[in-house]
């Protein structure tokens, strides 16, 4: 098992780590859209998913990997009916590349965050 940090990485908010590598397979974990330079929140589901996506992007680069060796994809949403423009940013984000995928709508997330994602992926070959 090898713990994977860089300072180009999202800082962790508590006592995890963002990434651990095992047997080539790279475990994230959940992002909030945080923004690094002043720990703002965007304000809209659109802004949030994207900047999450980009952390996670940020982090799988960091780990010798990308966004299109993503397996798995669990996304938590505060309101199940942000998923429809949760969706666009996500579609528009993988293109063709399809993870498999959950949502799961909860009450809150942690600052007030509308969305956390949380990825598996492959390193590169």
């Amino acid at each position: 098992m090898k713990i994977i940090t860089d300072i180009n990485m999202p800082k962790s908010n508590g006592h995890y780590s963002q990434c651990i590598e095992h047997n080539g397979i790279l475990y994230l974990s959940g992002q909030l859209p945080i923004l690094q330079e002043d720990r703002n929140i965007p304000k809209t589901i659109e802004e949030q998913t994207l900047l999450v996506l980009n952390n996670i992007d940020t982090i799988l680069k960091v780990a010798g990997s990308n966004k299109n060796n993503i397996l798995q994809v669990s996304i938590y949403v505060s309101n199940i009916k942000l998923w429809d423009k949760v969706d666009e940013v996500y579609s528009r984000f993988f293109e063709h590349h399809k993870p498999v995928r959950s949502i799961i709508p909860t009450r809150e997330l942690h600052f007030g965050c509308l969305i956390e994602v949380e990825v598996t992926a492959i390193l590169n070959n």
